[in-house]
This record gives structure tokens, C-alpha cells and sequence, in this order.
């Protein structure tokens, strides 16, 4: 090691001692913990607190050298071989301890055995490993996963085989490429089951569900399940909402898939002569990371599959870290390895993985071309986490509540309830019904004639034969009332800000949910609703059925 790095301080994989001390437990559950980790370094000579080079006695160096290899020997199982060798540093000797990633896990000190004697690196700190993670450890290292792992006190029925292999068949056919590829989807039995890793059959002929049968249909609720929450700022203090998912795991992972569309922006943009929504991040990455999150997760964690919306990310989480022998660089490269293979072939098979290996290139290229910052990647050695950073509307993403429209660089694209102002021109209306400036004005019973004569400027009054013009769903405002410029702030009251706040989140809300979402009654959020509109704060894109809503200058809003 260079100098430079050993004076960078203690990490997750370097560790100061000042002195070798007598009692050897002290520094040899940080080297048991090197092993069952991604290794790391010990160095005698250097002080942890200080970082001061101390050295090593020229006299007694090699005696404690020695020492520290017997130690080593003496006290770990299976047998851990370091690579010792001295080092000078501003003229000083200290010893540097290599230990190298273990390929026998769990590692443990033979004082305490292996339920209490296996250590792991946690965030730069050795910390004792619960029953549950060496258990992980030694699967793992066998090449074995612990969801092909038997649950030989249960059973399993015919029936209960032929349901799950009927759902999943839906499930591939649904997710087909196309309608060629959907016909060739074939059948699935018990044998197939069996060959994945999710039935055994013993030597009775009886079948027995694996730990990812159990884990796929849901039927252990306190590990199949993924937690949801969106939250009001880029941390966890408060919650706006917050779900959580049970039932098949295909169905969870739909299930939040969905919940985060709903929780992000929407926008649109023009694709040649048609306009399509536009999500502000990919969404078929996200659907992506959900089901790594799956695959990877650690069932002998009682940890859940965490997915959470914050204004500035979005945030997966994984109970497990990362596999031996992957790091983020060779995951930005490629580099796969599945620790849930039962599960993985289920879902291969249902057409909701494609290639394994894929998807972590293909997200990072999707967040650059739409100018987005790269995904962040962070192994926490007991769980893994994914950020997809959302973008920075206006400088503050907490200050817009939605995308705007893309527009094309030859023209600006207009909403279809966008207000067309007149330029002091007066409007002509031939046979044509009046129309307010938010929303089209229907008449009630016969379009509304002007007898072939302009409209009067918008200072006087437009005046029909002997009723007012009124839309479907609210008055139309006359137009000599003052009109606010674009830059005035509007006063909001409560009701009205909670109201913008939840449907920024949540544009598809009906009143009847927004009412119950808001605490509030639905006489109140109907009239909250039309001020809002009123003001130009908000709008309806669509009819009532399958519309949505739009929060519109937001910016407007006095703070």
C-alpha cells in the first residue's frame, strides 16, 4: 500500500492499531470480519484516534510479526492465511496485515464458536453477525441459495401447483414481447417447479415447498412483503403516504411499481404529431430496480423490500448487500449474480426479466439521455440501495408540483384546457358557443348564437337573448372582473395548499378520495377545488371519468 493510502484514515477495510496487544480477541474479530467480508487491511504502528505514525520497535518487530500470525492460526476457523510485511513510513516501521475475501464462510473465533464467534464490517465498525446472516454466509459459499432451501414440516397439493403454474402462465403471456412471442408460452408442471428449485419431493413421493415457493405466493407476510412511502422532503420525517404490499410476489412488485408512477410527475411531450405522457423517470427502470430488489433480497433478513419517494429521489432498498465477488463498478459494467436463483428462473419464466445483467447499463444510459444525474449505488454490507435522483424543476424541486410539457424546438406546445388569451382584438363567434377562459362552455340546452354580430371587447359583458351563458360544472366569471398578471403570488388558505400538495402526488384522485386523503369534507374540497380554478392554480385534463389533474404555477403561490 502506498503511503498516501494508509494515511487516508480508518474505512470499511482499514483498520489502525497502535501495538499488538496481549489479549488478541481485541484486533482478531476485525480480521474474522475481513474474512467474511470483502477483506481488508490491519496496521500495527499507526494510532487510530490520531492517525500518528508510532512505528514498531526495530528490536522486537519481527518477534511481533510472529506473533500476530500464530494468533491468527490459533484463533480462527476455518484457517484464515494473512500476508504480513513491514512497511516504513516517515522513517518509522509499522506491520500491515492483509486478509483476503474468505471462500469457506462463516468465519469465526474458536473461543466463542459459530453462534457467537462470526463478526462482519458494518459502516467501518466489526459487528457480531446474527444466527440468520452466517447461515446466508454458508449457502452462499456453497454455491447453494437459501430459497431452494426445504420446508420439510410443509406440504404442497396438486392443486395448489396447478393454480400457481396457471397464474404464472397468465403473467408470461400478459408480459409477452408481442402476440407471437405470448403464443409460444408454454405450460409449466411440477417437474418444472422442481428443476427451478421450488418443489422437493421426498423419498415418500411427497412434495414440499422451498423457501422461494413460500416467498413467491406470498405465503410468509413478514418477509413477502415491500413497504411504500412517499415523504414530504428529501427525509424521513414525515409521511404523505404509505402503503404496503402483500400477496404473490409478482403482484407486489406490480402493486409498487404502480404506486410510485403514481407518486412522481407526469408531463407529456410531442412524439412526431401525437403527444404522449412522460414520466420524469424511467419507467421501465424502476420496474427494473423493484425486481432486483426481489431477486437479491435476503430472506433470512426480517428486514423488508423498502421503496420510498422523496421530493428530490426516489429510493429502493434491499435487506442483503452485496454478493461475494460483485462490486458497483462490475454491476455498472454488467455483472450479475443472482442470490435468489429459484425466484430468478420463476420470473424469467414470467417474461418480467429479460436479461440478467442488463439493467443496471441500460438505467445508467437512460438517466444520461434524459440529462439526469447517474443513479447511486450504495452497498451497506447488511443491505443494498439504489437513488435514482429526480430533476431539479426551477431550481427546487419542492417549489413546482409538475413537469411542464415538453415543447418542440419549432413551435411551443399548448395544453388542450390552456387558456387562449385575445390581444385586444375583439372575438368573432360565428354559430360557435361561448368559451370560457379554462374550459369550454357548454350550453345546457342550445348552442348560444350572436346573431351574426362580433362579441363585444372583453370590458363589456357578452349578453345572450334572455339567460346567462353557464358551463356544465361551475359559473363563468364575468370578464370585467380585475385579472391577476401572471407574477402577482395568490393567497391560498389550507384546505387549498393540503389540497395542491396531494394532487401534485396523486393527479388522478377523485373528490371523494381527496376528501378522505385531506381529512377534509367533500363540500370543502369541492369549494377549495373550484378557487383553485378559479385562480389559475389549477385545471382538469380530461373528463371526470379518466381525467387527471394539473397543478398549474406553483410558483404563484404566496409562500
Amino acid at each position: 500500500m502506498t503511503k498516501e493510502e494508509l494515511l487516508n484514515g480508518e474505512s470499511e477495510n482499514i483498520e489502525f492499531k497502535v501495538q499488538r496487544t496481549e489479549d488478541s480477541s481485541k484486533y482478531m474479530k476485525t480480521v474474522v470480519a475481513f474474512a467474511n467480508g470483502k477483506g481488508g487491511t490491519l496496521i500495527f504502528g499507526i494510532d487510530d484516534k490520531t492517525h500518528e505514525v508510532t512505528g514498531i520497535d526495530k528490536e522486537s518487530i519481527f518477534r511481533e510479526m510472529d506473533a500476530i500470525t500464530e494468533a491468527i492460526s490459533d484463533s480462527c476457523e476455518p484457517a484464515i492465511i494473512p500476508d504480513i510485511y513491514l512497511q516504513t513510513i516517515d522513517e518509522k516501521s509499522v506491520i500491515v496485515v492483509e486478509i483476503a475475501p474468505g471462500r469457506q464462510r462463516p468465519y469465526y473465533l474458536k473461543s466463542k464458536g459459530i453462534t457467537n464467534g462470526v463478526y462482519v464490517r458494518i459502516g467501518g465498525t466489526t459487528r457480531h453477525a446474527d444466527r440468520d446472516m452466517s447461515t446466508e454466509m454458508f449457502y452462499e459459499d456453497a454455491g447453494r441459495s437459501y430459497d431452494t432451501v426445504v420446508c420439510k414440516e410443509l406440504t404442497v397439493s396438486e392443486d395448489e401447483i396447478k393454480k400457481l403454474c396457471s397464474s404464472m402462465k397468465d403473467i408470461a403471456i400478459e408480459h409477452a414481447k408481442d402476440r407471437q412471442a405470448s403464443q409460444k408460452v408454454r405450460d409449466v408442471g411440477a417437474n418444472q417447479l422442481i428443476s427451478w428449485g421450488l418443489l422437493s419431493v421426498d423419498s415418500e413421493g411427497v412434495t414440499h415447498p422451498t423457501n422461494g415457493y413460500i416467498y413467491l405466493t406470498g405465503q410468509d407476510p413478514s418477509r413477502s412483503l415491500i413497504q411504500c412511502g412517499v415523504f414530504k422532503d428529501s427525509n424521513r420525517t414525515v409521511f404523505i403516504d404509505k402503503r404496503s404490499y402483500t400477496g404473490p410476489l409478482w403482484q407486489q412488485v406490480e402493486d409498487a411499481f404502480q404506486f410510485v408512477l403514481r407518486s412522481i410527475h407526469l408531463g407529456n411531450r410531442l412524439n412526431g404529431v401525437y403527444r404522449e405522457d412522460y414520466y420524469e423517470l424511467p419507467p421501465k427502470s424502476i420496474r427494473e430496480l423493484i425486481i432486483n430488489a426481489v431477486m437479491n433480497r435476503s430472506l433470512l433478513s426480517s428486514s423488508n423490500i423498502q421503496v420510498a419517494v422523496f421530493d428530490n429521489r426516489l429510493e429502493i432498498t434491499s435487506p442483503g448487500g452485496l454478493m461475494p465477488g460483485v462490486t458497483i463498478s462490475l454491476m455498472k459494467e454488467g455483472f450479475s449474480k443472482i442470490r435468489n436463483k429459484a425466484l430468478a428462473h420463476a420470473f424469467l419464466y414470467m417474461n418480467l426479466i429479460e436479461e440478467w445483467g442488463t439493467g443496471i447499463p441500460k438505467l445508467i444510459q437512460e438517466m444520461q439521455e434524459r440529462n439526469l444525474r447517474e443513479p447511486e449505488f450504495i452497498d451497506m454490507e447488511s443491505a443494498f440501495r439504489v437513488n435514482l435522483y429526480r430533476p431539479a424543476m426551477g431550481g427546487q424541486l419542492k417549489d413546482k408540483f409538475v413537469i411542464e410539457p415538453v415543447e418542440s424546438k419549432n413551435e411551443p406546445v399548448e395544453t388542450e384546457n390552456e387558456p387562449v388569451e385575445p390581444e385586444n382584438e375583439p372575438v368573432e363567434t360565428e354559430n360557435e358557443p361561448v368559451e370560457s377562459k379554462n374550459e369550454p362552455v357548454e350550453p345546457e340546452n342550445e348552442p348560444v348564437e350572436s346573431k351574426n354580430e362580433p362579441v363585444e371587447p372583453e370590458n363589456e359583458p357578452v349578453e345572450t337573448e334572455n339567460e346567462p351563458v353557464e358551463s356544465k360544472n361551475e359559473p363563468v366569471e364575468p370578464e370585467n372582473e380585475p385579472v391577476e398578471t401572471e407574477n402577482e403570488p395568490v393567497l391560498l388558505s389550507d384546505s387549498e395548499k393540503t389540497i395542491l400538495h396531494i394532487l401534485a402526488c396523486y393527479p388522478n384522485m377523485t373528490r371523494e378520495e381527496l376528501a378522505k386523503k385531506a381529512s377534509l369534507s367533500l363540500a370543502t374540497v369541492k369549494r377549495s377545488i373550484l378557487s383553485l380554478r378559479e385562480k389559475g392554480i389549477l385545471t382538469r385534463i380530461g373528463g371526470d371519468r379518466h381525467g387527471k389533474w394539473m397543478v398549474l404555477h406553483p410558483d404563484r403561490t404566496a409562500k
